[in-house]
């Protein structure tokens, strides 16, 4: 069983920046890929960027470049640090897990954190 708990979102300006955090109960965070995926009001889920074990990453196309994962094995954690906010960005943003690759394709992900909301005024 794996629980996961974000923390970070808030409001912030266009042009600013925010960072995520994904905090992780599990003794197998080793062995887990994280997934970071947003859902805006009306609009379906939407991959962000994920992680795995071996320190890889891969970002959806309208982030790249603004947007970086990183993992903490030490404290179980993955952070989203995300750069160059547009209002576009604003949504509830989610982080899951899963044991294997990383994937985009949300039904994949076993395991879900409750959602932390970013809001990007213009």
């Amino acid at each position: 069983q794996v629980q996961l708990v974000e923390s970070g979102g808030g409001l912030v300006q266009a042009g600013g920046s925010l960072r995520l955090s994904c905090a992780a109960s599990t003794r197998t965070f080793s062995s887990l890929s994280i997934g970071w995926f947003r859902q805006a009001p009306g609009q379906e889920r939407e991959f962000v960027a994920a992680s795995n074990w071996r320190g890889g990453t891969y970002y959806g196309d309208s982030v790249k470049g603004r947007f970086a994962v990183s993992r903490d094995s030490a404290k179980n954690t993955v952070y989203l640090e995300m750069s160059s906010l547009n209002p576009e960005d604003t949504a509830v943003y989610y982080c899951a897990a899963r044991v294997g690759a990383m994937v985009v394709t949300s039904n994949m992900y076993a395991y879900w954190g409750q959602g932390t909301q970013v809001t990007v005024s213009s």
